[in-house]
């Protein structure tokens, strides 16, 4: 991100425009909405630009941008169509201290002005970069058609109400109560009764809200999937958009943290097999105490919450603090990783089972029903088993498995910097040393990716038929 995206107070500060053709009107017409004070330096300016004047609404100078004039100025516009008038009155805007958008040229100019849908004092900005000034144009149109021109009139009294407001704690309590007044008794109060309602409206508002019980917390136990934010559910979106503290594992991408409120409390609670971990106790503890408190606490699980999440014993301390929680599932790491390589995860006459495995426990590498699973055409997702490979190659063996049974190891599932290692049990320990995987890694035993499984088999054929 190049340009960083800010709303700048400009109410009663100098904005400077040189121009006084096309390009200088279409910037005027956005500048208009704001309450700066807008010069204008131009020696032919057009009509549009002189009814401007004429109306009061701009100061306009008939005559080239000279040294000086700048001054102050906390944003400048170079619109005259010239290329050189345009550097030049650049150039002194930029001495002089201004911010300079040179119009059309991009390379040269220190702010963009972005494509604008407003419902004053609601502001959406929507800007490419310059990358794609027609997908920007696309998206204000969507906007302008989903967001109702009441919406500035219901912001504007919610606005000056907000000191008000105060009396609740901040948090939840405070978020519902705007919830309560944006999506329900306020569009409501506009429709039958007008925008003089409103005031009224926020004064009984409050007063129910004040006299109401304190909200109580709650825990949302998200599954956050195995890493594309792409891959979250709206569920899931919806719960860290609410949430008033988000606990988090280690393995949930920076990318999906982002989108949990920036007012939110955000706690890494990391663990990490066989290395430095979060007691289980003290993130039992934290949910209590954060859900006592009246938050709604978001545990943000990688992967599914209900698959090795540990899951039962959180919820069991949330239960016996009679805390009320819910469940949002997630996408597991192996259907993510079982589709990267364009397979499935059960087939028929092949396997009529899947297992869900993992290489440790608490007490160190896991023990499975090894003879079962090493019987012909089974498959498993070996979860935490990348330091646990050498010993699950040796169980399956010591239990009759092929050494030429394939297994495929998926590092990063699902993310830009995701790596698939094909191997057998035969080469599993060496192939995964080899390749010196240092992210999370899910093993899929029993499956080779799809595209190597197609050219064996056109390999394999007899040669009359593939003749």
């Amino acid at each position: 991100m190049k340009h960083f995206p800010i709303f700048l107070n400009v109410e009663g500060r100098r904005i400077v425009v040189s121009g006084g053709g096309d390009a200088a009107v279409a910037k005027l017409k956005l500048l208009l909405k704001t309450d700066a004070k807008i010069t204008v330096f131009s020696e032919n300016a057009n009509r549009d630009v002189r009814n401007f004047a004429a109306e009061g609404k701009i100061t306009l100078v008939e005559r080239p941008l000279a040294h000086g004039d700048a001054v102050c100025a906390a944003l400048f516009y170079a619109a005259n169509d010239e290329d050189a008038e345009d550097r030049r009155v650049a150039d002194i805007a930029r001495a002089e201290g201004a911010l300079v958008n040179w119009v059309d040229n991009l390379e040269n100019s220190q702010f963009i002005t972005p494509a604008i849908v407003d419902r004053d004092p609601v502001t959406v900005a929507i800007g490419t970069e310059g990358a794609a000034p027609v997908l920007a144009r696309s998206i204000k149109a969507d906007l302008e058609a989903r967001l109702p021109r009441s919406l500035g009139v219901l912001a504007r009294a919610g606005k000056s109400f907000r000191k008000f407001a105060e009396k609740l704690p901040m948090g939840l309590p405070r978020r519902n109560f705007w919830s309560d007044y944006y999506f329900n008794a306020g569009p409501k109060t506009f429709e039958d009764a007008g925008e003089d309602a409103l005031a009224s409206t926020l004064d009984d508002l409050l007063t129910q809200h004040l006299q109401g019980q304190q909200t109580a917390g709650h825990v949302s136990f998200v599954g956050a999937g195995p890493g594309d934010p792409e891959l979250l559910t709206l569920k899931a979106r919806n719960a860290l958009h609410e949430a008033d503290v988000v606990i988090h594992d280690r393995l949930v991408t920076p990318e999906i943290l982002e989108l949990a409120r920036r007012e939110a409390l955000v706690i890494d609670v990391g663990k990490e097999g066989f290395g430095p971990s979060t007691s289980q106790d003290y993130i039992n503890e934290l949910l209590v105490e954060h859900a006592d408190g009246g938050a709604h606490v978001v545990r943000l699980k990688s992967g599914d919450a209900t698959v090795f999440g540990r899951l039962d014993e959180e919820i069991d301390a949330v239960t016996d603090a009679n805390i009320t929680f819910n469940i949002v599932p997630g996408i597991t790491s192996a259907s993510a990783a079982v589709a990267t390589i364009g397979q499935s995860l059960t087939k028929r006459k092949r396997n009529a089972s899947v297992r869900l495995i993992t290489g440790h426990d608490m007490k160190g590498y896991a023990e499975q029903d090894w003879r079962s699973l090493a019987a012909p055409g089974q498959v498993a997702a070996i979860y935490m088993g990348k330091k646990a490979a050498r010993y699950v190659q040796g169980r399956l063996l010591m239990h009759g498995a092929s050494a030429d049974t394939p297994v495929t190891i998926v590092e990063n599932v699902s993310r830009p910097d995701q790596r698939i290692v094909q191997s057998t049990l035969a080469t599993l320990a060496h192939d995964i040393d080899a390749a010196a995987l240092s992210g999370p890694a899910l093993m899929l035993y029993g499956l080779a990716p799809r595209a190597a499984v197609d050219l064996f088999n056109s390999l394999s054929l007899p040669e009359e038929v593939a003749l």
